[in-house]
């Protein structure tokens, strides 16, 4: 096969895969954010401390974490077509991707919120601070870098899930691989879809590095006390009323 056969079949296959991955990875930060978040709220000591209700997500979780994710994309067959209408194409193939998908960056924003100092909740707390607020002024934010470092690996994964997904007809470069690359014998074709992954993912994982990098720099857990003068006006508030 020469480049000129090549590259469009490269070019569709780099944009279905992008396409897959984009979309999956918006729907399990949707998810998996407030997911993670009560993990650590529910759990012992937390803010809305209630451990039959832990117990019960982690659970779930942790199943959905476990299943390998062909398994996973098989089972998932009945519900994808109810979804989307068909079990073949890249728009099938984000069903499984994002249902993978959140457990497992839920379980990372868990790590992540978990590493914010105590004393940070316990001081708006003082100020008069709710749950709501102590989520949205101290826990994301100061979890931020990690939170992106956690969209970083997150991402990877999904393209190592697309991949796995060509196997059934998702399309992408997984498809690639297999189709031409695998079944046909072209393996210069293979090598350069291993090529085109292994650059993709390089830029992502430098990308997200990067980001979570200058956040952290600018204020993060190793900056200066978190942002409370955004809670100033909130006690006031609270008293007149």
């Amino acid at each position: 096969m020469t480049w000129s056969e090549m590259q469009p079949l490269l070019t569709q296959a780099c944009w279905d895969t992008l396409y897959m991955v984009g979309w999956s990875t918006l729907i399990a930060v949707i998810g998996g954010l407030p997911l993670g978040i009560l993990l650590v709220l529910t759990d012992k000591g937390g803010l809305l401390q209630n451990l039959v209700a832990n117990k019960v997500i982690g659970q779930v979780v942790n199943i959905a974490r476990s299943m390998p994710f062909i398994i996973l994309m098989v089972a998932l067959m009945g519900f994808t077509r109810g979804i989307v209408g068909t079990t073949i194409g890249r728009e099938a193939a984000i069903v499984p991707l994002a249902i993978g998908a959140i457990p497992f960056f839920a379980r990372l924003v868990e790590t992540a919120v978990r590493e914010v100092d105590g004393g940070l909740v316990e001081a708006v707390q003082s100020m008069g601070g709710n749950t709501w607020t102590i989520v949205r002024k101290v826990l994301v934010p100061e979890s931020l870098p990690s939170l992106i470092a956690s969209t970083t690996t997150t991402i990877v994964a999904l393209i190592g899930y697309s991949a796995m997904a060509g196997t059934v007809g998702a399309g992408g470069l997984g498809d690639i691989a297999i189709r031409y690359g695998y079944q046909r014998f072209e393996t210069q074709l293979m090598w350069i879809t291993v090529a085109i992954l292994a650059v993709v993912i390089s830029l992502i994982q430098f990308a997200g590095d990067y980001t979570a990098r200058g956040l952290h720099s600018r204020g993060g857990r190793s900056g200066p006390a978190p942002r409370l003068r955004f809670l100033k006006a909130e006690p006031a508030a609270g008293k007149t009323a």
